[in-house]
């Protein structure tokens, strides 16, 4: 058993003894059905505190010689696999932790070379008789001699592949020559077996290439089937929530919403954390600093804080996500920043809209945090508006709504160009962003009667609050636009979901402001 080739099992047999643990060995189940086929080669990225190096910790378990795991596994979900027995503690290992390498800057010049002499000075107890090795000898030089003379092939298990391109954010010599060391320890490699890579970023791109393009991606953006070794699964949370007396319903609130196919995944960290100390708070975000994130909401790309706040309020932003260069200094567009966000974690991608939002309350505080004290000065004051307004509105006070929508137009004037009908729609949704405290997320351009609502607001689980469905017209009438719902039926999809309707209707004219009219609606 080495440091780097066949480790042991202690990380993995430590998470297993700890307090809250959750099964993810069914990814083992997928890692042993490409095994030696065209899809050994995995780059899982995903954000830091979402299981990464617990996922490689359970894959060197399971896989490595140097170590007898079988009392570990037994009882987990593989263990029900018949491949479970075939596989265990049956393959040469070489597990390698990159930010081990890399402890200060001054690392970056020679971390490759440790990286090999290390690997090498073990690989030669390892495998004695297949001569000595020197320590000129590049390691995929060493590998393929020894799988020449002893058909072994290996599994490679690398965590934090990606920290050189944080670390090395302007040294592009540094990340071409990190690219170059990969490439050539991986591509066309006969020895290879499998290579799981887990980071928080994709592969770096030149251009619109991949630079090592034998790898399948699974990431925040595609997770190809693979989602719900992301994150807790809402089935997880929900077990875990009545194991330990925690309310579901307001841990969804907090920690729900980061979209992966077909999973809404929950942040395992802060998830943990709320069910061990029973208090509901931003966990996650308070491994990192909030300036990493007001670095790049401060960004001066066209477009990009108008779409913070639309996201911020409860929106979705559209973005093209295949320009990103899968690095932390590389931007062109908005849509690029808002991309490095989601891989991040701090926003959330849907694949069928090619749409961000902000995922949970947990993520809304952390922008706030970084908001404060800074060009944002005037979102705050008009967020902080916010429940002032939801009182009025669920008062049928539409004169307040008016009021309190005309000071937030004027309140982020020099964020938010005022020109059309979807400048208002971002105005309002800052207007309602205390509803998220008891409505879900809002649903634009609901489909409903014969037409689209622009806004539609549905109370969540338990939340005695009626449903809100909002109309806005520019240079127009408020009027009409109430006539416009009633008309239209807007209200017919959602009268059978939920108790009580409110129609909302804002009209803004560049003469006379903001005029709003609210009214109960008659069910039919």
């Amino acid at each position: 058993m080495g440091i780097y080739v066949n480790p042991g099992n202690t990380a993995f047999k430590e998470a297993l003894n700890s307090m809250i643990y959750v099964d993810k060995s069914g990814l083992i189940s997928y890692t042993n059905s490409v095994l030696n086929t065209k899809q050994k080669n995995l780059c899982v990225s995903r954000p830091r505190r979402f299981g990464k190096s617990m996922a490689a910790d359970m894959l060197v378990a399971y896989y490595s010689k140097g170590c007898d795991s079988e009392e570990l596994f037994t009882g987990l979900k593989i263990s029900e696999e018949s491949s479970c027995k075939h596989h265990m503690n049956r393959h040469c290992l070489i597990r390698l932790d990159v930010q081990r390498f890399l402890e200060t800057k001054q690392d970056l010049d020679n971390f490759i070379d440790k990286i090999e002499g290390r690997v090498i000075a073990e690989l030669s107890e390892e495998f004695p008789k297949c001569c000595n090795f020197n320590s000129e000898e590049r390691l995929k030089d060493v590998l393929d001699r020894i799988f020449i003379q002893t058909k072994n092939g290996f599994i490679f298990i690398i965590d934090e592949w990606d920290c050189v391109f944080r670390m090395a954010k302007e040294r592009e010599d540094i990340q071409k020559k990190y690219l170059d060391f990969l490439r050539g320890l991986f591509k066309g490699a006969e020895y290879v077996e499998l290579a799981y890579m887990t980071g928080i970023l994709p592969i770096k791109k030149y251009g619109e290439h991949s630079a090592i393009n034998v790898f399948d991606e699974y990431s925040m953006v595609d997770s190809k089937g693979l989602g719900e070794y992301f994150g807790f699964t809402k089935e997880e949370v929900e077990v875990k929530c009545g194991q330990y007396g925690v309310d579901y319903t307001e841990l969804e609130t907090w920690y729900d919403g980061y979209c992966l196919g077909d999973f809404h995944i929950y942040n395992p960290k802060s998830v943990v954390d709320a069910l061990m100390w029973k208090e509901f708070q931003s966990y996650w975000t308070g491994t990192e600093t909030y300036e990493a994130l007001k670095i790049y909401i401060d960004l001066d790309f066209d477009g990009l804080k108008k779409a913070v706040i639309e996201m911020l309020s409860g929106g979705r932003c559209k973005i093209n996500i295949r320009h990103f260069q899968n690095d932390m200094t590389t931007f062109k567009t908005k849509d690029d920043v808002i991309t490095l966000l989601i891989h991040l974690g701090y926003l959330t991608y849907d694949r069928r809209e090619c749409a961000a939002f902000v995922p949970n309350r947990e993520i809304s505080q952390e922008f706030l945090n970084a908001m404060d004290g800074s060009e944002w000065n005037e979102l705050i004051r008009a967020l902080n508006r916010s429940e002032e307004l939801l009182q009025s509105t669920w008062a049928l006070d539409g004169n307040a709504i008016a009021a309190g929508v005309g000071a937030i137009h004027s309140e982020t004037a020099s964020i938010l160009k005022y020109n059309d009908e979807n400048s208002l729609t971002c105005t309002v949704l800052m207007a309602y962003y205390s509803a998220k405290a008891y409505y879900l997320n809002p649903i634009m351009e609901l489909p409903s009667g014969k037409g689209f609502a622009d806004i539609v607001y549905l109370p969540r689980r338990n939340v005695d609050r009626p449903a809100l469905v909002i109309e806005l017209k520019w240079n127009k009438s408020a009027k009409g636009a109430i006539a416009q719902i009633k008309e239209r039926r807007y209200a017919s999809w959602i009268q059978g979901y939920t108790g009580d309707i409110l129609l909302v209707a804002i009209n803004y004219d560049e003469k006379k402001g903001h005029t709003c009219v609210i009214e109960e609606y008659a069910k039919e």
